[in-house]
């Protein structure tokens, strides 16, 4: 299992410590000191819908003023390509070619114990 995100957002300081509370191994990237490449991006968006993603209630979404592009999804995966921090947090990749993305406690539940 990987767990992609940044160490000081909410939602990833819950994920790892609900890993760590229910001994489920993982590895950390955190996207802001390596960013991810365009072809991991791509693979999540094949498994999980871009809108669920794309964070368009983050600071760097009003930052950049996305909101007045009214982009489309192609437009979102450039985005997403160039501006990791786009990324609602956070994403994490386990089993075989499965991806979720964002804390929900309940789902975690489901899927990893």
């Amino acid at each position: 299992m990987i767990i992609y995100g940044i160490k000081t957002c909410g939602s990833v300081r819950k994920a790892i410590k609900f890993c760590n509370e229910n001994n489920i191994d993982f590895t950390f990237h955190d996207f802001r000191k390596e960013p991810l490449s365009d072809d991991k991006m791509e693979y999540f968006v094949s498994k999980v819908d871009i809108n669920l993603l794309f964070n368009n209630k983050g600071t760097k979404y009003r930052d950049l003023k996305l909101k007045e592009l009214n982009l489309g999804d192609d437009g979102k995966l450039q985005w997403l390509k160039k501006e990791n921090m786009l990324l609602k947090r956070p994403v994490i990749e386990y089993g075989t070619n499965k991806v979720l993305c964002a804390f929900d406690e309940e789902v975690y539940k489901k899927e990893f114990l």
